[in-house]
């Protein structure tokens, strides 16, 4: 099955729902298959509030810097805002809006996702799937 256009209704799983405890994120480094075929990185912010989940690309919008200042780490020190760990601009959780910092007004590029069978599943991008599963 060598299609080569995009299947916007594949949906690709990246974690179990448990796997981020509520109110946390976890960052993902995919690989996405551009509508030319090339491949580039794809990397994600996953966030889990109850049972919820939204993701976001993990760059910022001010300079296009990672979010997460250390591995994983994307809340503000109140735990309610994602946050640029290198300028501080904060974003709601929610929207991916800019509400405070460099970047104000702009907002984070949303993914869309959804749960299935307990899985949180990326959908309507084709991404680059692992040939060799036997590392």
């Amino acid at each position: 099955m060598n299609e080569q256009r995009s299947q916007p209704n594949i949906a690709y799983a990246i974690c179990g729902f448990n796997d981020i405890p509520s109110q946390r994120a976890m960052g993902f480094h995919l690989m996405i298959v551009d509508e030319d075929g090339s491949h580039r990185p794809w990397p994600i912010a996953v966030v889990r509030w109850g049972k919820r989940v939204f993701a976001y690309l993990n760059k910022c919008p001010h300079n296009g810097v990672n979010l997460d200042w250390e591995r994983n780490q994307f809340f503000d020190p109140r735990g309610i805002r994602l946050m640029c760990g290198k300028h501080g601009s904060t974003f709601e959780l929610g929207t991916g809006r800019c509400v405070d910092g460099p970047c104000k007004g702009s907002s984070l590029t949303p993914v869309a996702l959804i749960v299935l069978d307990g899985d949180i599943c990326v959908t309507g991008v084709r991404l680059v799937e692992e040939e060799d599963s036997s590392g």
